[in-house]
């Protein structure tokens, strides 16, 4: 019965979903040519929050677990599982803050609305996945400019999303080269639980009624680890400790 309720819904979802695209491009375009960086993430951030109401159509809820208190002016490496698309609007808009940037495949930098300009604009990098020494160099830069500006810099160590929610081993090579290019950072685990059912029947129809969470755990400075892979290993086990 929830599958067949979920064709109608998953049509309005993706009228609303379509229309916010479509909307916050010219947006987008607007305020950063206009106004400049500052008007153009404020208007991302609304784009996201504006994502996230879309879902709703679907019955998705969104639920955001903070105990700490992170400084605004700290430069951030936020390491979270992945577990679909619809992870990163909620990254986005709870940390607005902090000026939230990604780490993408460049195949995203074009073709898709408010999207595709975001990531080509917004301070975030595009990586070729199939050149891997272009793709570190990328990272290396991008790192720099995270923590030149104190930004925060998303990165999905997986590298591909799980499907089910079952965590993927880590690939440390990309967080290695972010953590030695921002030094000063703060390392923000983030564990994210049931993003993955709003694709469980696969993208037509959409999962109804996924309650979406995110957990951050303990900032720590990547500055007290001498060995940078065991930090890792650390993060690893705190973000996956809490998948369910």
């Amino acid at each position: 019965m929830q599958k067949i309720l979920a064709y109608p819904l998953t049509v309005l979802y993706f009228i609303c979903f379509g229309l916010t695209l479509v909307i916050f491009h010219p947006i987008q375009w607007f305020c950063n040519t206009v106004f400049g960086y500052q008007a153009h993430k404020t208007s991302v951030d609304w784009f996201q929050f504006f994502i996230m109401r879309s879902l709703n159509v679907l019955g998705t809820t969104f639920s955001f677990t903070n105990p700490y208190s992170i400084e605004k002016d700290t430069p951030l490496i936020i390491v979270t599982n992945h577990q679909s698309m619809y992870d990163i609007p909620p990254l986005i808009w709870y940390f607005r803050k902090h000026h939230v940037k990604f780490v993408s495949k460049k195949e995203l930098g074009k073709g898709i609305p408010s999207v595709s300009y975001n990531l080509r604009h917004g301070g975030s990098v595009l990586i070729d996945r199939k050149d891997a020494l272009g793709s570190i160099k990328a990272i290396e830069n991008f790192a720099k400019r995270i923590e030149k500006n104190k930004w925060a810099a998303v990165i999905f160590p997986e590298g591909t999303r799980s499907r089910d929610g079952k965590p993927k081993q880590f690939k440390t090579k990309g967080l290695l080269t972010m953590i030695k290019h921002a030094p000063n950072a703060l390392v923000v685990p983030v564990t994210i639980n049931n993003s993955w059912k709003t694709l469980k029947y696969g993208k037509f129809p959409m999962g109804l009624g996924a309650r979406i969470s995110f957990l951050v755990h303990k900032p720590i400075k990547a500055n007290l680890y001498e060995d940078k892979l065991e930090l890792i290993n650390i993060v690893e086990a705190q973000i996956k400790c809490s998948i369910e």
